[in-house]
């Protein structure tokens, strides 16, 4: 996530690494419905490439939130022995520019999805707004720049708890959820909140992000800078897609203004991963990265020159007044998370955009936890990318964070 927060991620970095070209959308309104004409098997192909060829049930789900985005969830509803799940289901949500295949992109034996599904849980898979397999909605085409009208406060509001409520229906039972990074951020605006709070059991947090502000990364930095709204002369889109020049451009223009070495953008953005499988990177570039709304990009950045976790900022007390009847964004207060509510919080010392600094001073803020409710992990060798595509996770992180789901 930096600034870009995000995450800008890991993949950010490697889909620069890749010398691949950008993707082109075409998009098509059908009817009420309107979708890109890539997106139509989108799904499809996730639960066909990345799931069923692995010898997998996959089954693909469509949820429409309360603002009308259409969004596409996979579920793994048996592991490979074909045995039904005998544990509760869990809900796994990725991070900033990609989408479901974060938690598919290893082997089996590797990958958090199948590892969970084999374990004996009901897997499911959220797809944000804004990525391939979610790009439709009831009224708007993504060529609209009302389509991309939304930060990260809309999917604390809308496509969270319509992903929760779509399991919960299916399921009807109340489920564990795992975010990474920007995953960890919506849960954690939620919870504190009180949302989502009646069909959670428990939540896993890797690379945990609340607040920003101590993010060490001089690049990430730099890309914060660069998101200040009235100065995104080099965007001029509604869309951020680092498939674009614009893209393009800001990243040469934070190399060349940092006087960083871009050649390993991935260790410059997310820190010193120590075990992510490159040879798994073509895989990746197959589906990854995906668009997300600048004005997404806008509030992220806002937080890491900031430091703090609050709703999206629209530059001047009237139009703050307008949307939240107070000049200043509404806080969100990471001390109003219930106390009894189990978390499993995992982060690295290597992590460039979930700092160690940063992931202290949200432990501060819930020094008051209970402490039989609180799992707290520290991986020193761990960079932000190694929670999800790290060859020996499931030993590292995935195997303690099975045995707290079964304590909850």
């Amino acid at each position: 996530m930096a600034k870009t927060l995000t995450h800008l991620l890991s993949l950010l970095i490697l889909f620069f690494l890749s010398a691949e070209a950008a993707r082109t959308k075409l998009y098509s309104v059908n009817g009420n419905n309107a979708v890109s004409s890539s997106s139509m098997a989108a799904s499809d192909s996730i639960c066909k490439s990345m799931v069923e060829s692995q010898g997998y049930v996959c089954e693909d789900h469509k949820v429409t939130t309360e603002d009308g985005y259409i969004l596409s969830m996979q579920r793994i509803p048996v592991g490979r022995s074909g045995k039904k799940p005998d544990k509760p289901p869990v809900l796994l949500q990725h991070g900033l520019l990609v989408d479901a295949v974060t938690w598919l992109l290893n082997s089996p034996d590797e990958s958090l999805a199948f590892i969970l599904a084999d374990s004996g849980y009901d897997v499911w898979i959220a797809n944000t707004r804004g990525t391939n397999s979610s790009l439709g909605h009831t009224s708007l085409s993504p060529t609209d720049a009302a389509y991309w009208n939304w930060s990260w406060d809309e999917l604390v509001t809308y496509d969270l708890p319509a992903t929760f409520q779509c399991v919960y229906d299916q399921t009807r039972q109340k489920l564990h959820y795992v975010g990474h990074s920007l995953g960890t951020l919506i849960a954690f605006a939620a919870f504190s909140e009180k949302k989502l709070l009646n069909m959670l059991r428990s939540a896993a947090l890797l690379s945990p992000i609340a607040f920003l502000g101590q993010m060490p990364s001089p690049l990430a930095r730099a890309a914060a800078d660069a998101f200040i709204a009235e100065d995104l002369y080099w965007l001029g889109l509604n869309e951020f897609s680092l498939g674009g020049e614009a893209a393009a451009k800001l990243v040469k223009d934070i190399c060349d203004k940092t006087h960083s070495n871009c050649s390993d953008l991935m260790t410059a953005f997310t820190g010193k991963n120590c075990c992510v499988n490159s040879s798994r990177t073509d895989i990746f570039l197959n589906h990854e990265p995906q668009p997300s709304a600048t004005k997404n990009m806008i509030h992220l950045a806002q937080m890491i020159r900031r430091g703090t976790i609050a709703m999206y900022d629209y530059g001047s007390e009237d139009e703050n007044n307008e949307h939240y009847g107070q000049p200043t964004p509404p806080a969100y207060n990471m001390a109003s998370i219930p106390n009894d509510l189990p978390l499993f919080l995992s982060y690295g010392g290597q992590d460039l955009l979930s700092d160690v600094q940063d992931v202290q001073t949200l432990l501060d803020t819930l020094k008051d936890h209970d402490p039989d409710k609180l799992v707290v992990q520290y991986r020193a060798d761990y960079a932000h990318a190694d929670f999800v595509f790290g060859v020996n996770a499931k030993q590292v992180v995935y195997d303690p964070l099975v045995a707290f789901f079964k304590l909850h």
